[in-house]
């Protein structure tokens, strides 16, 4: 990884970031999801399942419909998702399915993680596509985020 490419990390995480803060206004979750092409954001989301009621409302899923809507096409090749918490097995499915080329994530989620913590499925050989996946990036401000988050619930 070049330093530029460490710049455009950090600087699309903050921006998944900033969807993720607004996500306490309406209740849901604070994670938040871009899809980015050549270091251009193509589309950003945060969670809104408590605001749709709508359980496959993940940030990831959003960001994925708005991006494929963006470009055209359901294969968005060439694209890399920035999502401030490791995706469950949901939105890891939708990566695989969507042909994302990576995956960059903040935090771990050693409770529903499949992108190396409960599972890998993004990285399943098996499968007929594979993500290559970038972690740890803004890693404690993106849990900082979510445990403050859930501090305030208990």
């Amino acid at each position: 990884m070049t330093p530029t490419d460490q710049i455009d990390d950090e600087r699309l995480m903050r921006r998944a970031l900033e969807e993720a803060r607004r996500c306490p206004d309406h209740d849901d979750v604070p994670i938040g999801a871009v899809v980015a092409r050549s270091g251009e954001a193509l589309a950003a989301a945060g969670n809104e399942r408590e605001l749709a009621n709508d359980p496959t409302a993940h940030a990831e899923i959003l960001a994925l419909r708005a991006a494929a809507e963006a470009v055209g096409s359901w294969r968005l090749d060439g694209c890399s998702l920035y999502v401030t918490l490791e995706p469950c097995a949901m939105c890891a499915g939708a990566m695989v399915l969507s042909r994302i080329d990576r995956l960059v994530f903040g935090a771990p989620d050693p409770k529903a993680g499949f992108a190396g913590s409960l599972g890998d499925l993004v990285r399943d050989s098996r499968l007929n596509h594979v993500v290559s996946v970038t972690s740890g990036v803004l890693a404690t401000e993106c849990g900082d985020l979510l445990r403050a988050f859930f501090r305030a619930r208990r």
